[in-house]
């Protein structure tokens, strides 16, 4: 068997024996849009803030203040306090950073993409982010800053080259598909969405090529010292990988020392990824969804629960969704690489209650978020970055269901749970044909969805197109 087939195998291998009752295990038990969540209720998109420089990120510290913080791909984080946003940034990156370069904003996916909280805040003031610098195909960092207790709504120029730690550097081939997301799962460790570098097509095999970062999702321990950038977490599926092995006649098989894989990056936790720009977990679960963005025709979403030993394979470039890669059209056949995704849609292609519809489908799948209230239940709120469309997707009644909810138009660039629970989006009025820079871009905004009968008196609503 090729080192790929054994790549295959290894993949099911670690994730069939907990999530066979829910992982489709064939094309036609992936969702897509045209069903009905049970209980799901209306949803409306209340406006909390705006005049935002193309905010593509948002996060919430979950240290009791009720602080939203905005992330403006300028370089800019904006603190949203009791309904306003602060006049000061939380975070100024194009003034400092730790290469001594802005941030490069060049490219409509380069910037500054998401900012994380350490789960103990509170107590340490640590807060970390990911970013690209240098001009194009330079590098992505992610970074750490620690907050001045005197001054929690601010990290000063002067703080922030003081306290600056950077944990990764890792060099992009392109100017694109740089990934984005940073996040601490319910584990204490450090989760990082890394696309597959970019062009078109993966021309590197990133996706399936395990002796690189790019697209994959990491997980980091950064619990560390300050001179130690960070530490691989024991239980990585390939922590092992990077350690001198040797054959043996009496030892290892030749099939055993395969699955070592030797040479595998030991941050990789999935692989398989396009351009994974948005996951989220569970808060109640620990369950996680990743919106992976997909290439000219399909987008997908794929789940991991809170069992999963990491490891899985969701297909990338050999895969696009339940599809082929590269697409066939109507009635293709292809082998299935690794895990299904449980709900993808098409870029053009209509689905039930479409039809009729004439500005398409999509074109960006972007996580906002899981919701937990509003008649639903460990439902990932997914919206489009083109159409403007918002679903829900939730395993119901035996199957995963994808349910449209409505069609704004605002283009969906971010989310995240609120320390309330519900769930928290922005928008960027920005696009690769038309994007003048984020400071030429319309301003963008922050909304909260919520069940549309609980929509306070006089809030703003976003404009609904269908529902």
């Amino acid at each position: 068997m090729t080192r790929l087939g054994w790549l295959s195998v290894l993949g099911a291998f670690l994730v069939a024996p907990a999530i066979a009752q829910e992982i489709p295990t064939s094309p036609d038990q992936v969702a897509r849009p045209g069903g009905k969540i049970t209980g799901a209720k209306e949803l409306a998109l209340v406006k909390v803030a705006d005049g935002f420089n193309d905010p593509v990120g948002v996060s919430v510290a979950n240290d009791g203040s009720g602080r939203i913080f905005v992330v403006e791909r300028v370089g800019r984080v904006k603190v949203v306090k009791d309904g306003k946003v602060l006049p000061e940034p939380f975070l100024d990156l194009t003034v400092t950073n730790p290469l001594g370069s802005e941030v490069q904003t060049g490219f409509v996916e380069q910037g500054l993409w998401s900012i994380a909280f350490h789960p103990k805040f509170k107590e340490n003031g640590y807060v970390y982010v990911h970013y690209s610098s240098l001009p194009f195909n330079g590098a992505s960092i992610i970074a750490r800053y620690t907050v001045d207790p005197n001054s929690p709504d601010q990290i000063t120029t002067e703080q922030a080259n003081k306290t600056v730690k950077v944990i990764m550097n890792i060099p992009q081939p392109y100017y694109n598909h740089y990934g984005g997301m940073i996040a601490f799962g319910p584990d204490g460790m450090l989760y990082i969405g890394k696309g597959d570098g970019g062009w078109e097509g993966d021309p590197l095999n990133a996706g399936q090529r395990l002796d690189t970062l790019l697209g994959k999702l990491l997980r980091i321990d950064v619990d560390t010292p300050d001179d130690v950038p960070y530490r691989i977490p024991e239980d990585n599926p390939f922590a092992k990988a990077d350690r001198p092995q040797m054959m043996s006649l009496f030892g290892i098989t030749e099939q055993g020392f395969d699955q070592i894989k030797i040479g595998a990056r030991p941050e990789i936790w999935a692989y398989g990824l396009r351009n994974p720009y948005m996951f989220h977990f569970d808060k109640i679960s620990g369950d996680l969804f990743i919106a992976d963005v997909g290439q000219n025709h399909w987008e997908e979403i794929n789940w991991q629960p809170a069992s999963s030993k990491g490891g899985e394979n969701y297909g990338w470039r050999l895969n696009q969704a339940s599809k082929c890669h590269p697409h066939k059209g109507p009635g293709e056949k292809c082998p299935i690489v690794g895990v299904l995704p449980v709900a993808e849609y098409p870029h053009e292609e209509p689905y039930p209650g479409a039809e009729k519809l004439k500005d398409g489908w999509g074109c960006s799948a972007q996580g906002l978020g899981v919701a937990n209230y509003a008649g639903l239940k460990k439902a990932y709120l997914v919206g489009d970055w083109c159409s403007g469309r918002l679903w829900g997707v939730q395993w119901d009644e035996g199957k995963w269901k994808m349910q449209e909810f409505l069609q704004t138009q605002l283009q969906f660039t971010a989310g995240t749970v609120d320390e309330d629970g519900t769930v928290l989006a922005v928008n960027c009025y920005c696009f690769y044909l038309e994007d003048q820079g984020p400071l030429a871009n319309p301003p963008g905004a922050l909304w909260r969805v919520v069940e549309a009968d609980k929509v306070p008196p006089g809030a703003e609503v976003a404009k609904v197109v269908r529902n």
